[in-house]
């Protein structure tokens, strides 16, 4: 039986057609993007080709565009270029508790730095305390962070509300939203949604590994924190991976050319799962918003009295592929820090499953997939002792 993969969160697998170009760049495109030869200025072209698509697909300008060496990297350029080339206009910075990781490393890094950092709360749901963010704003605020698809329990933060608050003070708060978890599962239009820094990564969406991308706003100033030779681009400095940036535009474009037929079909999979799964086994926990409000491939479920631990290992014997907790937490027994902040316990963190789903998931997967569940499950239960 072929492997069910439902750790889209993780990684994804790769489009045929990413591979196919990847493939051919690496084998008879590899040349260095550079003007007044041949080969040069035609990988040159692709490169500004890979970056109008990118663009296009948030409303975006492709000036406006830096290609990364993933999320993580965005992340650091966009946060530490931000604040490191505008601290003589404040210190202050706004996130949650809630926010990748990405975020909250960044957050302590510059908190041990001379910076003053306010996290905001969240409620049972995964929404940030709206009223906490316009309490926290100060004359020295000069950033707001956010996930805007929470990477545990899929909560989508409303950010136009968020922009608004932001905008009701005096002074420029700029916004760095890390996209990694909802770039092409729900709509993001940078210039309405008043985004100024975004990150996006290309192997979430069916893209290569090992390659992202950084929106960052006209006006918006960033200081260098990669300092080498600057071929092609001056934040991400020396060489870049023509092949997978030409992989990563690929995949933007087979998400986006049916962006609505594929944001409703991982909708209606992720839909059914959830309902089969609260239909045929009890004592389950939703956690995170039903309906739109949640990214629609992330699901993620507490089974109580069991180890989500136990239940990915038997689902792995079985051939199905998911995670417990979430995917960038501590590998360690520690209950994961975005379930404790939506006020779940110890035990419906440890007992809590993430289903991330993709457009190849199909509906017979999903059938195997509850039946198997459903059998471990029981199995665990016979023997857990919180259960007698």
């Amino acid at each position: 039986m072929q492997r069910i993969y439902f750790n889209n969160c993780l990684t994804s697998k790769p489009a045929p057609e990413v591979v196919e170009i990847t493939t051919e760049y690496m084998k008879n495109r590899y040349y260095f993007p550079e003007n007044f030869n041949a080969t040069g200025t035609e990988i040159s072209s692709d490169l500004e080709l890979a970056k109008k698509i990118i663009a296009d697909s948030i409303a975006a300008n492709s000036t406006e565009i830096h290609f990364t060496s993933g999320g993580t990297a965005a992340n650091n350029i966009a946060i530490k270029g931000y604040l490191t080339a505008n601290s003589n206009k404040g210190t202050h910075i706004i996130c949650s508790v809630i926010d990748y990781p990405d975020i909250l490393t960044n957050a302590a890094f510059f908190e041990k730095s001379g910076f003053d950092v306010t996290y905001l709360n969240a409620d049972n749901e995964g929404f940030i305390d709206l009223e906490q963010l316009k309490n926290s704003l100060r004359e020295d605020t000069i950033l707001f962070m956010t996930t805007i698809g929470n990477h545990t329990v899929g909560t989508i933060q409303p950010i136009k509300e968020i922009r608004e608050i932001l905008d009701s003070a005096e002074q420029k708060i700029a916004m760095h939203v890390d996209a990694c978890e909802a770039y092409a599962r729900i709509p993001i239009n940078v210039n309405e949604l008043g985004i100024d820094l975004m990150s996006i990564s290309a192997h979430k969406i069916h893209g290569p590994q090992g390659v992202g991308a950084l929106y960052q706003r006209k006006g918006i100033v960033l200081g260098q924190v990669q300092h080498g030779v600057n071929r092609m681009d001056n934040l991400q400095t020396g060489g870049m991976n023509i092949a997978s940036i030409a992989g990563f535009a690929k995949a933007v474009e087979l998400a986006f050319d049916e962006k609505e037929d594929n944001m409703a079909k991982i909708r209606k999979l992720s839909d059914y799962l959830l309902n089969k799964i609260e239909s045929i086994i009890p004592d389950t926990l939703l956690n995170g918003p039903r309906g739109n409000r949640r990214a629609p491939h992330n699901i993620n479920i507490s089974f109580d009295y069991i180890e989500g631990e136990a239940i990915m290992m038997m689902m792995d014997i079985n051939g199905v592929s998911i995670s417990t907790g979430s995917a960038c937490a501590s590998q360690g027994l520690k209950p994961n820090y975005v379930m404790m902040a939506l006020g779940r316990n110890h035990e419906q963190s440890h007992s809590s499953m993430k289903f991330t789903l993709s457009r190849y998931n199909t509906f017979q997967e999903i059938d195997y997939t509850v039946e198997k569940l459903a059998e471990v499950v029981k199995e665990l239960r016979s023997r857990s002792p919180l259960c007698n």
